[in-house]
Protein backbone atom coordinates (compact mmCIF):
# COMPACT_ATOMS: atom_id res chain seq x y z
CA UNK A 1 0.00 0.00 0.00
CA UNK A 2 2.82 2.65 0.60
CA UNK A 3 4.53 1.64 -2.71
CA UNK A 4 1.34 1.85 -4.29
CA UNK A 5 0.51 5.54 -2.93
CA UNK A 6 3.89 6.52 -3.10
CA UNK A 7 3.69 5.57 -6.89
CA UNK A 8 0.58 7.78 -7.23
CA UNK A 9 1.71 11.03 -5.60
CA UNK A 10 -0.85 10.41 -2.71
CA UNK A 11 1.38 10.16 0.49
CA UNK A 12 1.37 13.69 1.82
CA UNK A 13 -2.25 14.59 0.66
CA UNK A 14 -6.20 12.96 0.80
CA UNK A 15 -7.09 11.70 -2.98
CA UNK A 16 -9.80 14.69 -3.59
CA UNK A 17 -11.81 12.32 -5.77
CA UNK A 18 -12.29 8.92 -3.11
CA UNK A 19 -14.46 7.63 -1.01
CA UNK A 20 -13.26 9.45 1.96
CA UNK A 21 -13.01 13.39 0.92
CA UNK A 22 -15.92 15.08 2.05
CA UNK A 23 -16.53 18.26 0.40
CA UNK A 24 -18.51 20.93 2.20
CA UNK A 25 -21.29 23.31 0.68
CA UNK A 26 -22.67 25.87 3.28
CA UNK A 27 -25.86 26.70 1.53
CA UNK A 28 -28.58 23.97 -0.04
CA UNK A 29 -29.99 26.71 -2.61
CA UNK A 30 -30.54 25.74 -6.45
CA UNK A 31 -26.74 26.65 -6.75
CA UNK A 32 -25.99 24.35 -4.27
CA UNK A 33 -28.41 21.45 -6.19
CA UNK A 34 -26.34 21.91 -9.90
CA UNK A 35 -22.94 21.98 -7.85
CA UNK A 36 -23.94 18.04 -6.83
CA UNK A 37 -25.11 17.51 -9.77
CA UNK A 38 -21.47 18.56 -11.51
CA UNK A 39 -19.66 16.82 -8.65
CA UNK A 40 -21.69 13.18 -9.32
CA UNK A 41 -19.94 12.93 -12.31
CA UNK A 42 -16.94 12.60 -10.27
CA UNK A 43 -19.05 10.84 -7.42
CA UNK A 44 -17.21 13.89 -4.88
CA UNK A 45 -18.87 12.96 -1.42
CA UNK A 46 -20.79 16.07 -0.60
CA UNK A 47 -22.11 17.31 2.90
CA UNK A 48 -24.80 20.14 2.69
CA UNK A 49 -25.30 23.05 5.91
CA UNK A 50 -28.56 25.06 5.16
CA UNK A 51 -31.36 26.30 7.99
CA UNK A 52 -34.01 25.04 5.53
CA UNK A 53 -34.90 20.93 5.81
CA UNK A 54 -36.90 21.12 2.60
CA UNK A 55 -34.19 22.63 0.44
CA UNK A 56 -32.92 22.11 -3.28
CA UNK A 57 -30.06 20.19 -1.68
CA UNK A 58 -31.00 17.51 1.19
CA UNK A 59 -31.83 14.87 -0.83
CA UNK A 60 -29.17 14.93 -3.27
CA UNK A 61 -26.06 15.46 -1.02
CA UNK A 62 -24.43 12.46 0.25
CA UNK A 63 -25.30 13.86 4.17
CA UNK A 64 -27.56 16.93 5.17
CA UNK A 65 -27.15 19.37 8.63
CA UNK A 66 -29.53 21.49 9.27
CA UNK A 67 -28.72 24.64 10.98
CA UNK A 68 -27.69 28.07 9.71
CA UNK A 69 -24.79 29.04 7.71
CA UNK A 70 -24.70 32.70 9.54
CA UNK A 71 -24.30 31.33 13.56
CA UNK A 72 -20.49 30.80 14.23
CA UNK A 73 -20.62 27.72 16.66
CA UNK A 74 -22.75 25.93 13.43
CA UNK A 75 -20.35 26.30 10.86
CA UNK A 76 -17.25 26.24 12.76
CA UNK A 77 -18.42 22.96 14.15
CA UNK A 78 -19.67 21.66 10.24
CA UNK A 79 -16.41 22.81 8.99
CA UNK A 80 -14.56 20.60 11.22
CA UNK A 81 -16.67 17.63 9.38
CA UNK A 82 -15.05 17.81 5.56
CA UNK A 83 -11.46 18.33 4.06
CA UNK A 84 -13.10 21.16 2.16
CA UNK A 85 -15.36 23.81 2.67
CA UNK A 86 -16.97 25.67 -0.08
CA UNK A 87 -20.32 28.09 -0.36
CA UNK A 88 -23.41 28.94 -2.67
CA UNK A 89 -24.18 31.61 -0.69
CA UNK A 90 -22.09 34.65 0.73
CA UNK A 91 -23.69 35.63 4.10
CA UNK A 92 -22.49 33.07 6.19
CA UNK A 93 -20.55 33.87 9.30
CA UNK A 94 -17.13 35.20 8.32
CA UNK A 95 -15.40 34.66 11.64
CA UNK A 96 -16.12 31.12 11.94
CA UNK A 97 -14.56 30.78 8.20
CA UNK A 98 -11.51 32.72 9.42
CA UNK A 99 -10.59 30.41 12.11
CA UNK A 100 -11.36 27.40 10.24
CA UNK A 101 -8.41 28.48 7.60
CA UNK A 102 -6.41 29.25 10.47
CA UNK A 103 -6.78 25.65 11.94
CA UNK A 104 -5.92 24.65 8.50
CA UNK A 105 -8.83 24.07 6.84
CA UNK A 106 -8.78 24.77 2.99
CA UNK A 107 -11.91 27.29 2.30
CA UNK A 108 -12.60 28.44 -1.28
CA UNK A 109 -13.31 31.24 -1.86
CA UNK A 110 -10.81 32.43 1.21
CA UNK A 111 -12.10 35.04 4.20
CA UNK A 112 -9.95 37.47 1.62
CA UNK A 113 -11.99 37.75 -0.72
CA UNK A 114 -15.26 37.09 1.10
CA UNK A 115 -14.55 39.81 3.72
CA UNK A 116 -14.74 42.51 1.12
CA UNK A 117 -17.38 41.01 -0.93
CA UNK A 118 -19.71 40.79 2.13
CA UNK A 119 -20.04 44.93 2.17
CA UNK A 120 -20.93 46.43 -0.99
CA UNK A 121 -18.96 49.62 0.36
CA UNK A 122 -15.85 47.57 0.88
CA UNK A 123 -16.10 46.33 -2.30
CA UNK A 124 -16.72 49.92 -4.10
CA UNK A 125 -13.62 50.64 -1.86
CA UNK A 126 -11.62 47.79 -3.56
CA UNK A 127 -12.51 48.79 -7.23
CA UNK A 128 -12.01 52.47 -6.37
CA UNK A 129 -7.96 52.14 -4.44
CA UNK A 130 -7.05 49.18 -7.84
CA UNK A 131 -8.57 51.78 -9.99
CA UNK A 132 -11.17 49.96 -11.89
CA UNK A 133 -13.62 51.77 -13.22
CA UNK A 134 -16.68 51.92 -11.45
CA UNK A 135 -19.61 54.73 -10.71
CA UNK A 136 -19.01 57.39 -8.04
CA UNK A 137 -20.10 56.64 -4.50
CA UNK A 138 -20.28 58.06 -0.77
CA UNK A 139 -21.01 55.85 2.03
CA UNK A 140 -23.48 56.62 5.26
CA UNK A 141 -24.42 54.75 7.99
CA UNK A 142 -28.10 55.78 8.37
CA UNK A 143 -30.67 57.17 6.67
CA UNK A 144 -30.38 60.95 8.34
CA UNK A 145 -27.09 60.86 7.27
CA UNK A 146 -28.32 60.26 3.67
CA UNK A 147 -30.93 63.44 4.44
CA UNK A 148 -28.93 65.86 5.80
CA UNK A 149 -26.49 64.74 2.55
CA UNK A 150 -28.84 65.64 0.05
CA UNK A 151 -30.22 69.32 2.05
CA UNK A 152 -26.68 70.27 1.64
CA UNK A 153 -26.10 68.99 -1.84
CA UNK A 154 -23.35 66.73 -1.13
CA UNK A 155 -25.96 64.00 -3.06
CA UNK A 156 -28.36 64.77 -5.85
CA UNK A 157 -31.12 63.29 -7.26
CA UNK A 158 -31.55 60.60 -8.49
CA UNK A 159 -29.40 58.79 -7.31
CA UNK A 160 -28.84 54.28 -6.07
CA UNK A 161 -29.24 53.24 -2.59
CA UNK A 162 -27.14 49.64 -1.68
CA UNK A 163 -27.29 47.97 2.15
CA UNK A 164 -23.93 47.53 2.43
CA UNK A 165 -24.51 43.98 3.58
CA UNK A 166 -27.21 41.08 3.42
CA UNK A 167 -28.40 42.75 -0.33
CA UNK A 168 -28.91 39.86 -2.83
CA UNK A 169 -31.12 39.48 -5.98
CA UNK A 170 -31.91 42.88 -6.14
CA UNK A 171 -32.65 42.69 -2.45
CA UNK A 172 -31.40 45.90 -0.78
CA UNK A 173 -31.15 48.06 -3.68
CA UNK A 174 -33.26 50.74 -4.29
CA UNK A 175 -33.79 53.97 -7.07
CA UNK A 176 -34.08 57.14 -5.68
CA UNK A 177 -35.72 59.19 -8.56
CA UNK A 178 -37.14 62.39 -6.65
CA UNK A 179 -38.32 63.49 -3.16
CA UNK A 180 -41.83 61.39 -3.08
CA UNK A 181 -38.88 58.21 -3.17
CA UNK A 182 -37.06 59.46 0.22
CA UNK A 183 -39.77 57.84 2.39
CA UNK A 184 -38.34 54.25 0.89
CA UNK A 185 -34.82 54.48 2.09
CA UNK A 186 -33.65 51.76 4.16
CA UNK A 187 -32.18 52.93 7.00
CA UNK A 188 -29.20 50.99 7.12
CA UNK A 189 -25.49 51.46 6.47
CA UNK A 190 -25.55 51.98 2.55
CA UNK A 191 -23.81 53.37 -0.02
CA UNK A 192 -24.96 56.06 -2.34
CA UNK A 193 -24.06 55.36 -6.13
CA UNK A 194 -24.01 58.36 -8.35
CA UNK A 195 -27.26 57.36 -11.05
CA UNK A 196 -25.86 56.03 -14.45
CA UNK A 197 -27.96 55.94 -18.09
CA UNK A 198 -27.57 52.17 -18.59
CA UNK A 199 -27.23 51.08 -21.88
CA UNK A 200 -26.56 47.38 -21.41
CA UNK A 201 -25.92 45.36 -18.62
CA UNK A 202 -23.19 42.35 -18.96
CA UNK A 203 -21.62 39.94 -16.87
CA UNK A 204 -18.78 37.81 -17.12
CA UNK A 205 -17.67 34.63 -14.85
CA UNK A 206 -14.33 34.31 -14.22
CA UNK A 207 -12.66 31.21 -12.57
CA UNK A 208 -8.86 30.51 -10.83
CA UNK A 209 -7.36 27.71 -9.24
CA UNK A 210 -4.70 27.65 -6.90
CA UNK A 211 -2.41 27.75 -9.07
CA UNK A 212 -2.86 30.63 -10.35
CA UNK A 213 -4.65 30.10 -13.93
CA UNK A 214 -7.65 31.81 -14.74
CA UNK A 215 -10.44 31.01 -17.22
CA UNK A 216 -13.40 33.46 -18.36
CA UNK A 217 -16.76 32.02 -19.67
CA UNK A 218 -17.84 34.27 -22.51
CA UNK A 219 -19.45 37.44 -21.64
CA UNK A 220 -23.68 37.54 -21.49
CA UNK A 221 -26.13 39.94 -21.87
CA UNK A 222 -28.80 40.80 -19.28
CA UNK A 223 -32.15 42.09 -19.43
CA UNK A 224 -33.64 42.68 -16.02
CA UNK A 225 -37.37 42.73 -14.98
CA UNK A 226 -38.09 46.27 -13.78
CA UNK A 227 -40.71 44.79 -11.42
CA UNK A 228 -38.82 42.20 -9.54
CA UNK A 229 -35.47 43.48 -10.29
CA UNK A 230 -33.90 40.30 -11.27
CA UNK A 231 -32.36 38.71 -14.22
CA UNK A 232 -35.71 37.98 -16.95
CA UNK A 233 -33.70 37.06 -19.81
CA UNK A 234 -29.77 36.41 -20.61
CA UNK A 235 -28.19 36.24 -23.89
CA UNK A 236 -24.95 34.31 -24.98
CA UNK A 237 -22.88 35.74 -27.18
CA UNK A 238 -23.50 38.91 -26.44
CA UNK A 239 -24.28 41.82 -29.01
CA UNK A 240 -21.70 44.20 -27.77
CA UNK A 241 -18.47 45.14 -29.56
CA UNK A 242 -15.24 43.46 -29.14
CA UNK A 243 -13.13 46.34 -27.96
CA UNK A 244 -15.75 46.47 -24.80
CA UNK A 245 -16.03 42.40 -24.52
CA UNK A 246 -12.01 42.47 -24.34
CA UNK A 247 -12.09 44.99 -22.04
CA UNK A 248 -14.89 43.12 -19.88
CA UNK A 249 -12.98 39.83 -19.78
CA UNK A 250 -9.48 41.64 -18.58
CA UNK A 251 -11.19 43.21 -16.03
CA UNK A 252 -12.50 40.09 -14.17
CA UNK A 253 -9.30 38.48 -14.78
CA UNK A 254 -7.34 40.96 -13.36
CA UNK A 255 -10.42 41.38 -10.23
CA UNK A 256 -10.32 37.60 -9.04
CA UNK A 257 -6.23 38.05 -9.47
CA UNK A 258 -6.38 41.09 -7.30
CA UNK A 259 -8.52 39.39 -4.67
CA UNK A 260 -6.00 36.30 -4.95
CA UNK A 261 -9.27 34.07 -4.79
CA UNK A 262 -9.71 30.74 -5.52
CA UNK A 263 -13.01 29.71 -7.24
CA UNK A 264 -15.67 31.33 -9.34
CA UNK A 265 -16.04 35.12 -9.37
CA UNK A 266 -19.01 36.61 -11.51
CA UNK A 267 -18.43 40.28 -12.14
CA UNK A 268 -21.36 42.47 -13.38
CA UNK A 269 -21.15 45.20 -15.29
CA UNK A 270 -22.92 48.18 -16.76
CA UNK A 271 -22.28 50.04 -19.84
CA UNK A 272 -23.63 53.70 -20.05
CA UNK A 273 -25.25 55.42 -22.87
CA UNK A 274 -21.63 57.00 -23.50
CA UNK A 275 -20.27 53.39 -23.88
CA UNK A 276 -18.20 53.37 -20.76
CA UNK A 277 -17.78 50.22 -18.84
CA UNK A 278 -18.39 50.37 -14.74
CA UNK A 279 -17.98 47.74 -12.73
CA UNK A 280 -20.76 46.83 -10.85
CA UNK A 281 -20.85 44.10 -8.54
CA UNK A 282 -19.11 40.49 -8.11
CA UNK A 283 -20.17 37.52 -6.54
CA UNK A 284 -18.04 34.82 -5.61
CA UNK A 285 -19.29 31.72 -6.52
CA UNK A 286 -21.36 30.11 -9.35
CA UNK A 287 -24.33 32.69 -10.38
CA UNK A 288 -27.26 33.40 -12.59
CA UNK A 289 -25.27 35.05 -15.25
CA UNK A 290 -23.95 31.05 -15.67
CA UNK A 291 -26.77 28.81 -15.72
CA UNK A 292 -26.34 28.69 -19.35
CA UNK A 293 -22.87 26.93 -19.21
CA UNK A 294 -24.35 23.61 -18.33
CA UNK A 295 -26.00 23.02 -22.20
CA UNK A 296 -23.93 25.73 -24.09
CA UNK A 297 -20.39 25.73 -23.50
CA UNK A 298 -18.27 22.44 -22.95
CA UNK A 299 -17.52 22.84 -19.09
CA UNK A 300 -20.12 24.49 -16.91
CA UNK A 301 -19.70 27.01 -14.12
CA UNK A 302 -20.32 24.40 -11.86
CA UNK A 303 -18.27 22.12 -12.88
CA UNK A 304 -15.15 24.81 -13.36
CA UNK A 305 -16.29 25.86 -9.66
CA UNK A 306 -15.51 22.15 -9.17
CA UNK A 307 -11.90 22.30 -11.26
CA UNK A 308 -10.79 26.10 -9.17
CA UNK A 309 -11.42 25.22 -5.91
CA UNK A 310 -10.20 21.34 -5.83
CA UNK A 311 -6.75 22.64 -7.87
CA UNK A 312 -8.07 20.85 -10.92
CA UNK A 313 -6.95 22.40 -13.98
CA UNK A 314 -9.46 24.54 -15.80
CA UNK A 315 -11.88 23.57 -18.42
CA UNK A 316 -12.33 24.98 -21.81
CA UNK A 317 -15.21 27.35 -21.79
CA UNK A 318 -15.35 27.56 -25.48
CA UNK A 319 -19.52 28.59 -26.30
CA UNK A 320 -20.80 24.79 -27.82
CA UNK A 321 -23.93 26.58 -29.03
CA UNK A 322 -25.58 30.28 -29.12
CA UNK A 323 -28.18 29.95 -25.88
CA UNK A 324 -30.96 31.98 -24.52
CA UNK A 325 -31.66 31.74 -20.54
CA UNK A 326 -35.03 32.57 -18.73
CA UNK A 327 -35.46 32.22 -15.08
CA UNK A 328 -38.76 31.08 -13.96
CA UNK A 329 -39.88 33.63 -11.14
CA UNK A 330 -42.98 32.54 -9.16
CA UNK A 331 -46.47 34.44 -10.45
CA UNK A 332 -47.60 37.67 -9.18
CA UNK A 333 -50.40 36.75 -6.48
CA UNK A 334 -49.36 33.07 -6.30
CA UNK A 335 -48.07 31.88 -3.27
CA UNK A 336 -48.13 28.21 -1.90
CA UNK A 337 -48.05 25.01 -3.09
CA UNK A 338 -46.08 24.98 -6.56
CA UNK A 339 -47.25 23.70 -9.92
CA UNK A 340 -45.17 24.21 -13.30
CA UNK A 341 -48.11 24.62 -16.53
CA UNK A 342 -47.48 23.80 -19.66
CA UNK A 343 -44.12 22.22 -19.80
CA UNK A 344 -44.78 19.44 -22.11
CA UNK A 345 -45.80 22.12 -24.53
CA UNK A 346 -42.12 24.12 -23.91
CA UNK A 347 -40.40 20.98 -24.32
CA UNK A 348 -41.92 20.12 -27.72
CA UNK A 349 -39.24 22.31 -28.99
CA UNK A 350 -35.99 21.67 -29.82
CA UNK A 351 -33.31 22.53 -28.07
CA UNK A 352 -35.60 23.53 -24.82
CA UNK A 353 -33.86 22.63 -21.58
CA UNK A 354 -35.85 23.10 -18.49
CA UNK A 355 -34.13 23.01 -14.64
CA UNK A 356 -36.48 23.17 -12.06
CA UNK A 357 -35.14 23.68 -8.68
CA UNK A 358 -37.30 21.68 -6.37
CA UNK A 359 -38.63 24.37 -4.26
CA UNK A 360 -41.80 23.13 -2.53
CA UNK A 361 -43.58 26.45 -2.33
CA UNK A 362 -43.62 29.34 -4.65
CA UNK A 363 -44.31 32.82 -3.93
CA UNK A 364 -44.56 36.29 -6.32
CA UNK A 365 -40.80 36.68 -8.51
CA UNK A 366 -39.27 33.69 -6.02
CA UNK A 367 -36.49 32.10 -8.28
CA UNK A 368 -38.08 28.56 -9.13
CA UNK A 369 -36.00 27.20 -12.11
CA UNK A 370 -34.31 28.46 -15.28
CA UNK A 371 -34.84 27.25 -18.67
CA UNK A 372 -31.76 27.22 -21.00
CA UNK A 373 -32.34 27.59 -24.94
CA UNK A 374 -30.13 26.54 -27.54
CA UNK A 375 -29.84 26.96 -31.12
CA UNK A 376 -27.27 27.29 -34.38
CA UNK A 377 -29.08 30.87 -34.77
CA UNK A 378 -29.56 32.71 -31.88
CA UNK A 379 -32.54 34.88 -33.27
CA UNK A 380 -34.23 31.31 -33.27
CA UNK A 381 -33.56 30.71 -29.69
CA UNK A 382 -34.91 34.16 -28.74
CA UNK A 383 -37.86 33.05 -30.40
CA UNK A 384 -38.09 29.79 -28.79
CA UNK A 385 -37.34 31.94 -25.31
CA UNK A 386 -40.63 34.11 -25.94
CA UNK A 387 -42.45 31.10 -26.39
CA UNK A 388 -41.57 29.33 -23.26
CA UNK A 389 -41.86 32.95 -21.16
CA UNK A 390 -45.29 33.35 -22.35
CA UNK A 391 -46.49 29.36 -21.81
CA UNK A 392 -44.47 27.96 -19.08
CA UNK A 393 -45.92 29.73 -15.58
CA UNK A 394 -44.59 29.12 -12.29
CA UNK A 395 -48.71 29.36 -9.94
CA UNK A 396 -49.63 27.93 -6.97
CA UNK A 397 -52.58 25.77 -5.97
CA UNK A 398 -54.64 24.84 -2.79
Amino acid sequence: MYNSLKHHGLLNTKPKISSSFKLGILGGGQLGKMLIQAASKWDINIIVLDPDEQCSCATLCHEFHHGSFKDYDTVYNFGKKVDLLTFEIEHINIDAIKDLELEGLKVFPQSSALTIIQDKGLQKQFYQSHQFPTSSFQLFNNKEEILTAISNNTISLPFIQKSRKEGYDGKGVILIKNENDLSKLFDVPSLIEEYIAIDKEIAVIASRNENGQIITFPTVEMEFSEEANLVEQLICPSSIPNKIDNKAQKLAMDIIEQLDMVGNLAVEFFISKEGEILVNEVAPRPHNSGHHTIEANLTSQFEQHLRAILNFPLGSTKLVSPSVMINLLGEPNHEGNVVYSNIEKCLSKEGVNIHIYGKKTTKPFRKMGHVTITDENLDKAKEKANFVKNNLTVISYE
